[in-house]
């Protein structure tokens, strides 16, 4: 149940207070859906390799679709994971706590470390076999 806060303008439920910080909730949680569809565009690019490489460069053919599927996969959970995040701090602010949200930040460190090697590979591939 909301509590009710008086104050000289009127009274104000703890949701009014902290709009904020819900606020910027919302924009954190639209900030990583944007990184989750900026990962899934590298996949999309890396996929677009596999169709411009010859039938006989088998490994550069190979390592585009894993960087593709890969990168794909790993936008869709870093979206998921902002979702997540997302009621888990609005639960927080109505509870006037706060726990700093580091898993996902490590997620997409990892994914982002994961995906910037097999694209280098990839484009070190292509150089060698052009």
């Amino acid at each position: 149940m909301t509590e009710k806060l008086h104050s000289e303008q009127g009274v104000y439920s703890e949701d009014q207070i902290y709009v904020q910080q819900h606020l910027a909730n919302e924009r954190t949680f639209l900030a990583w859906v944007r990184t989750g569809t900026a990962i899934i565009g590298l996949g999309f690019l890396a996929a677009g390799l596999v169709f411009n490489s010859s039938a006989n460069q088998e490994v550069i053919h190979k390592l585009a679709a894993f960087t593709g599927i890969t990168s794909v996969l790993l936008g869709v959970l870093v979206i998921l994971f902002a979702a997540k995040d997302y009621y888990i701090i609005q639960r927080g602010i109505r509870e006037q706590k706060f726990r700093p949200r580091t898993t996902i930040i490590m997620f997409v460190f990892a994914s982002l470390t994961i995906i910037g090697c097999a694209l280098i590979a990839l484009i070190s591939m292509l150089m060698m076999w052009n």
